[in-house]
């Protein structure tokens, strides 16, 4: 699902020559077309994001909401990381999907955030989130799924770390992927996958 589209037909309500200020008023238009249009004219504004963000919240339109989110994306700061977290608690799959899609694309930016996140008490947020550690630096990569797959109690989240390393991680990634294997003995699933991820890790693998 790509989040930088285009097409659609040009919104009265918001004009292409429009300043700032006709632009942030669009995205509060009853009309879906002028609230695409002024998201996409506000990317990359930083004076923009806590309008963006308040948008974000109550926009039902999947085109309108990928727009923001691109809007978004395109600033990259910790406001607009802050804007599209809450997505991730979101009952539609769609607007999750979206959410670590964007967020993907800002990895310096969603780093100071990850503890945070792996500390969720919605073990769905924690599973995400593992999602979020794909575009970074290997070995930053490796230190946060490794810290929390040492600690995590529910296997699902460990298996989608795991899926991650597989990936990404380094070879320090190795000890971690034991433990979780032997805590995990008992889930036939686990043990598998961290030893898949070993063998991956150390170019072991058949």
């Amino acid at each position: 699902m790509p989040l930088i589209k285009g097409g659609g037909k040009a919104a009265k309500d918001s004009p292409k020559d429009a300043g700032p200020a006709a632009h942030l008023a669009a995205l509060k238009s009853t009309d879906a077309d002028a609230r695409w249009s002024a998201a996409r004219a506000l990317a990359g504004q930083a004076s923009a994001v806590p309008a963006l963000a308040e948008a974000l919240t109550s926009e039902t339109a999947p085109r309108v909401r990928e727009a923001i989110m691109t809007a978004l994306m395109r600033v990259g700061d910790e406001a607009s990381v802050k804007a599209m977290l809450p997505c991730l608690r979101a009952d539609d799959a769609g607007v999750r999907g979206a959410a670590i899609e964007a967020l993907q694309s800002m990895p310096d930016a969603v780093a100071p955030f990850l503890q945070f996140l792996f500390g969720d008490s919605d073990s769905d947020v924690r599973l995400l989130a593992t999602e979020l550690a794909r575009n970074m630096p290997e070995a930053e990569a490796t230190r946060l799924l490794c810290a929390l797959i040492e600690n995590e109690s529910h296997p699902n989240v460990c298996a989608a770390a795991i899926d991650v390393l597989t990936e990404v991680g380094t070879r320090d990634a190795i000890p971690a992927l034991e433990k979780c294997a032997e805590r995990f003995a008992t889930t036939p699933f686990l043990p598998f996958a961290a030893k898949m991820a070993i063998a991956r890790i150390s170019g072991t693998e058949a």
